[in-house]
């Protein structure tokens, strides 16, 4: 099986070089079908499963020519890479099955997480994201997912909602999981709009990212560098969590790094989860390495 999903005798093809007769690898391996960006070629080049005439090339501007064999040992299976971050967090956690379940996806993007879901058996995924065109047409076009564009996660509530989902999609009374990976905004302010869309009794897996919940003041070149503040930050995000009703079931590190290097967290939150003191311990062991 190829890359791009064809039958084939293996991850690799040696057409669709650019009109010069040469081109760079990241565009050569998306003009050849093996992968679905240029986004996400560089990533396969960067991590080294990109051979050229059989030898690893780990720079997406070395340019291959018409005839250069190119193959990808590990093609890259999701639209984002980000959908790991999920993949982890399901695997982590106890009693967050998507399967048969109604979902929203807070910052869907491209789609990563909503791929996720819909791998593991939703019945349905709302979609939503601030932004415009971004969802891959192979995510968005499953009809298991409806994509909503231009609606701000702090802006939600159930009524406007529902006033936006066509006839056939589930009304948010339906939602019992709630995923996301939100930027450039505190958890702190979509918590309560999360809790008046949502079922009562719905599990809350986000990513909680320190770089956006210290403020300005706490980050340096785009990175939280001291571990105690960014502890602090996500305890007060697993704070405010709890002033809406919502405990803790889980914590894990994200087994990727967000932007500029900065260590995130993805958390299990739930009705019938424990005390945001039950988690201390586990708080500082993945932000501080157990030091005060």
């Amino acid at each position: 099986m190829t890359a791009d999903g064809s039958t084939g005798s293996g991850g690799s093809r040696t057409d669709g070089a650019g009109p010069g007769g040469d081109a760079r690898l990241d565009r050569a391996l998306v003009a050849r079908g093996l992968a679905r960006s240029r986004t996400l070629a560089a990533r396969l080049v960067d991590a080294g499963v990109v051979l050229v005439d059989g030898v690893a090339v780990t720079k997406p501007s070395h340019r291959v020519g018409e005839g250069t064999r190119i193959d990808v040992s590990r093609p890259e299976r999701y639209v984002s890479r980000a959908a790991h971050k999920l993949v982890a967090a399901l695997d982590a956690f106890q009693g967050v099955d998507p399967s048969g379940r109604v979902a929203l996806d807070l910052g869907a993007s491209t789609g990563g997480f909503t791929q996720v879901l819909v791998e593991r058996g939703v019945r349905h995924v709302l979609a939503i994201d601030v932004g415009h065109d971004q969802m891959n047409p192979a995510v968005a076009d499953d009809p298991r997912v409806t994509s909503l564009e231009g609606v701000n996660a702090r802006d939600l509530d159930a009524a406007s909602l529902r006033e936006r989902l066509p006839g056939d999609a589930p009304d948010p009374a339906d939602i019992d999981l709630v995923v996301g990976d939100l930027s450039f905004i505190s958890l702190r302010h979509v918590l309560a709009p999360i809790r008046r869309t949502v079922r009562a009794d719905a599990d809350l897996v986000l990513l909680v990212k320190p770089q956006f919940e210290v403020g300005r003041t706490g980050v340096r070149g785009g990175i939280v560098t001291d571990p105690a503040l960014a502890r602090d930050a996500v305890r007060g995000v697993l704070d405010a969590a709890h002033a809406t009703g919502l405990g803790i079931r889980g914590i894990i590190a994200s087994p990727i790094e967000g932007t500029h290097g900065n260590r995130e967290l993805v958390v299990h939150f739930a009705p019938d989860g424990t005390d945001p003191t039950e988690w201390t311990r586990r708080l500082d062991e993945l932000t501080t390495g157990g030091r005060a």
